[in-house]
């Protein structure tokens, strides 16, 4: 407390932070500010946090769920913004915020940048690509239009294809198209009509407007009905110089209604017409193609006297070379028969069957020779092996111990003891017989000189 002076009033953080946030938003509550958005958060609750920055400074900036439902486009990190809010503290942590009712991009309007980031994203699909675009029937019997009925659209549509084709049907699929409904009513009508199963070509649109009245076809739920559809759609909206998203997504394109209806049915008198001149070329055609007929037939019939005449010599000639081929046949008979008789002579005096048999007894004579020699050498072999074991028998290390010797060993490496000087006195040794061991200790040792 300041000595001398008069008492102060002390304020809990929770007061000030109040009095501060009285004073910004009764000073502060309709504010614009310009800036970049960065640390954009987007949480389950439908809220969007972000932060407004400049070259200098920073704001934090909070847009509840029910304003940013009314955004256009989709906000995103690095986008210089324009914003109309309120300034006010966030008492948790006393850190002061703007609270956003507005907000449009800076340089460009927010349906636009709106058109580009759906027109991107729907283009990643694939909804757009030309392999996906469809031919319309060349007379279809049954159209729909999908567009508003009290517009003038409909109307010149209606009239411009009874005039041209009045044998096609019309079904109307009334729908708004302008306002909050209009694009799930679109969206709607275009699933219906696709779903009777008895539809040739679609056509979808309106007359002109503003760039706000045609959003409707812009929007991503119009889009994937007309590529979801499987009737052929032509889209029809605006004036030429008007493109909606549901122009890329259709599989034609036209650039005023009544230009749609130009295209899907073509003028009947224009196909009777043509289907009148093909059956006269048709005609033509058949006829020159008899006539060349009936001409070939003629020259036929004409030459056919001097074609029978051809005919017979031909007969007489095959006649000819029919016996000319009974002699030769008979002739290289015979001579195939000289050669097998010389053969078959020459095969007897080589038959192999006297060969064989000569050979067989050779064979018995050099076999029992041959079992007479591996015997001796068996025998020889046994005598020789007999031997060689009576010779090892009496080097053997066992036969000398049998007859009285033995092997001393040193205990405990093993050793063979040759010499006595390699003891000594109380050495454990081991004494190997010809049957069993012996161990000692040694009590004396006597070394030779």
């Amino acid at each position: 407390m300041p000595v001398g002076g008069p008492p102060q009033r002390v304020l809990t953080v929770s007061e000030l932070t109040l009095m501060v946030r009285d004073r910004l938003e009764h000073q502060f509550s309709d504010v614009w500010v310009e800036g970049e958005v960065s640390n954009l958060r987007t949480p389950a609750s439908g809220h969007v946090y972000l932060t407004l920055k400049d070259s200098w400074s920073q704001i934090r900036a909070v847009l509840f769920r029910a304003a940013a439902q009314r955004v256009k486009f989709e906000v995103r990190e690095g986008l210089q913004m324009l914003v109309r809010g309120r300034l006010t503290v966030y008492e948790p942590r006393g850190e002061y915020q703007i609270v956003l009712d507005y907000l449009e991009p800076k340089g460009v309007g927010a349906l636009q940048l709106r058109f580009e980031q759906l027109k991107e994203k729907l283009e990643r699909e694939g909804l757009f690509a030309p392999a996906r675009k469809r031919p319309l029937p060349l007379l279809p019997r049954r159209v729909g239009i999908v567009t508003s009925l009290t517009g003038a659209a409909v109307r010149d549509m209606i009239t411009i294809i009874r005039r041209r084709c009045p044998i096609v049907e019309i079904l109307v699929r009334p729908v708004s198209v302008q306002g909050d409904a209009a694009a799930s009513e679109i969206a709607e009508g275009i699933t219906d009509l696709a779903a009777r199963g008895d539809l040739d070509v679609m056509i979808v649109g309106r007359g002109g407007g503003s760039w706000e009245d045609l959003w409707c076809f812009n929007e991503e739920v119009v889009v994937r009905a007309i590529a979801a559809s499987k009737v052929p759609v032509v889209s029809a909206v605006g004036h030429e110089i008007d493109y909606t998203l549901a122009d890329f997504a259709a599989d034609l394109r036209a650039p005023t209604p009544s230009a749609a209806a130009e295209i899907v049915v073509p003028v009947m008198d224009d196909l009777r017409r043509t289907l009148v001149e093909s059956m006269l070329r048709q005609r033509r055609a058949v006829g020159g193609r008899l006539e060349l007929l009936r001409t070939r037939v003629e020259s036929l019939r004409r030459h056919l006297p001097l074609v029978r005449v051809r005919v017979l010599r031909y007969a007489q000639r095959v006649d000819d070379l029919r016996g000319d081929l009974a002699s030769a046949l008979r002739s290289r008979m015979g001579e195939f028969r000289h050669r097998l008789t010389a053969h078959r002579h020459v095969l007897g005096t080589l038959n192999p069957l006297a060969k064989i048999r000569g050979a067989a007894v050779l064979a018995q004579q050099i076999a029992k020779r041959l079992e007479q020699a591996m015997l001796n050498m068996v025998a020889h072999k046994r005598e020789a092996s007999r031997a060689c074991a009576g010779l090892l028998d009496s080097l053997s290390p066992l036969a000398i111990l049998a007859r009285g010797y033995s092997i001393v060993h040193h205990e405990p490496s093993g050793a063979i003891v040759r010499d006595a000087a390699e003891v000594s006195v109380h050495d454990e040794i081991r004494a190997r017989l010809a049957k069993g061991e012996l161990r000692a200790r040694v009590t004396d040792v006597k070394r030779e000189t």
